[in-house]
């Protein structure tokens, strides 16, 4: 697949999926009921391995494994996360990626040791992204990573040939605005904070890259479709945020996979340390938003 391909599948919704596990180990078949739930409910590509797939958790051959299957399985373009803190580390993990089979790549600022300056980070991209054996999305996340990734340094970045655009899950509308008037119409911006989807939509982004898209992947693709009308401010204000608000305090990875399993999708909410599962109270509570966001879409 070329460049233009992933890019064309990116602008729409791409949904970072969850990685199932069953009794420690990854749980294929879940895994497969998972894809096709997706499919079915119209997502136009998938992004294994990323902070929703508990990525910190997978050992190398696992995270081979997961984007492999996962490209086995789906109809629709890979995104695999190859998130590491060298230059290295991360240059090999686009490379498993390829070899699985993956479409793209993405990456983030390196996380533990900061960039002592905006100059650092510029350094460790475009290092990455000389050696990329894939087209590579930047990932900023800032809440996870312990820093940004300076709009400025985007829109250096975002000069090199490897670089098809940035997934932004600050939660900071201004930021994305800043990178998405720095950098050139080709590069991808795309909104990863679900409460900000169809905002960011209206505001020029180009697609969304969402963990909710796992539970009601045929809701955010309604409101992708209807950003501008009177129908996807009702599904952003009515469905997805009130469901974003109640997963949030338990962390994505949980909370995705308990919302997953009151709608039947994956059997188990099972977690790797250092996360825990949700507790009894949180999944009445996630359970009853994913209810009421089906009813006000009328799913």
């Amino acid at each position: 697949m070329d460049d233009s391909d992933i890019r064309d599948a990116l602008r729409g919704i791409t949904c970072p999926t969850v990685t199932p596990f069953d009794d420690g180990s990854i749980d294929q078949a879940a895994l497969n009921d998972l894809l096709d739930h997706l499919q079915a409910g119209g997502i136009d590509a998938v992004f294994p391995c990323g902070t929703t797939g508990e990525f910190p958790s997978l050992a190398a051959e696992e995270h081979r494994r997961v984007v492999e299957a996962t490209v086995d399985r789906a109809d629709v373009p890979v995104v695999a996360g190859a998130a590491a803190t060298s230059v290295e580390e991360t240059v090999a993990a686009v490379d498993r990626a390829a070899d699985a089979g993956a479409d793209a790549a993405a990456i983030v600022a390196p996380y533990f040791t900061a960039a002592n300056a905006p100059a650092g980070n510029r350094r460790f991209f475009e290092s990455v992204l000389d050696q990329a054996s894939l087209p590579v999305l930047l990932y900023n996340i800032p809440q996870c990573t312990g820093q940004r990734i300076e709009p400025e340094t985007v829109a250096a970045v975002a000069e090199h040939e490897r670089a098809i655009g940035i997934k932004d899950s600050s939660g900071d509308l201004a930021y994305f605005l800043s990178v998405l008037g720095k950098t050139p119409d080709e590069f991808l911006c795309l909104q990863g904070y679900d409460a900000l989807l169809v905002p960011a939509l209206r505001m020029g982004a180009d697609g969304g890259i969402n963990a909710l898209s796992n539970v009601v992947p045929e809701v955010l693709r309604e409101a992708f479709e209807r950003a501008d009308d009177e129908r996807g401010r009702k599904l952003q204000a009515e469905a997805i945020s009130p469901l974003f608000e109640a997963c949030t305090t338990h962390g994505f990875a949980p909370a995705t996979k308990t919302a997953l399993t009151h709608r039947g999708v994956i059997p188990s909410d099972e977690v790797r340390p250092p996360l825990i599962a949700v507790d009894d109270d949180g999944s009445e509570t996630i359970g009853d938003a994913v209810e009421a966001t089906l009813d006000v879409a009328g799913r």
